[in-house]
């Protein structure tokens, strides 16, 4: 079940700094010391008689919080900043593509590939029309020897770009943002 409901209270400020200072200790959010300060209440009620609560487990709901070396965070700064993402949700794709061995595609990287996959489509569907008129013995008035060679090369120059772009994205993901020369 989701933690989606809100408790709220108001305290003095020496009680705010004692849980701040607490939550620091233990290198926790001071949410998440409150919360851990209610589930003992609640345990020790439950113990006493009162109605017993049961621990949920919310799997997309669970955080992680991660200190890093100021230098790691000015580099994950200019790498979200490249991919045009959130830096938790950078983190999140990155964790899970080490740790299901994906490779992570940012959206729009994603939507130029299926354009282009889309784009070879269209010219090889058009391709095996005219292959298929002409091994019929019609007379064909596409395109001649020279626009042929001139598709294939296309073709080759769109898979060669292809292939950089995504090795580019797969080294963007180790050592920064994209490489824009592809």
């Amino acid at each position: 079940m989701a933690a989606d409901a809100f408790i709220q209270c108001r305290v003095t400020p020496e009680i705010k700094a004692l849980v701040r200072t607490l939550a620091r200790r233990d290198q926790i959010t001071e949410s998440t010391l409150i919360k851990q300060l209610l589930e003992v209440v609640l345990r020790s009620s439950a113990a006493a008689g009162l109605s017993r609560l049961e621990p949920q487990k919310a799997l997309r709901d669970m955080r992680l919080y991660v200190r890093l070396d100021p230098n790691d965070r000015l580099l994950l700064n200019e790498r979200v900043a490249a991919r045009g993402m959130p830096a938790a949700t950078y983190v999140a794709v990155l964790v899970r593509s080490h740790l299901r061995n994906l490779a992570p595609l940012p959206k729009q990287e994603l939507l130029a590939l299926k354009s282009a996959v889309a784009e070879l489509g269209a010219i090889g569907r058009n391709l095996n029309q005219i292959a298929r008129a002409i091994n019929q013995g019609q007379r064909v008035a596409g395109p001649g020897r020279d626009e042929l060679r001139a598709m294939l090369q296309v073709g080759g120059a769109l898979r060669d770009h292809v292939k950089a772009l995504l090795a580019a994205n797969a080294k963007s993901w180790d050592q920064g943002h994209a490489e824009t020369a592809h």
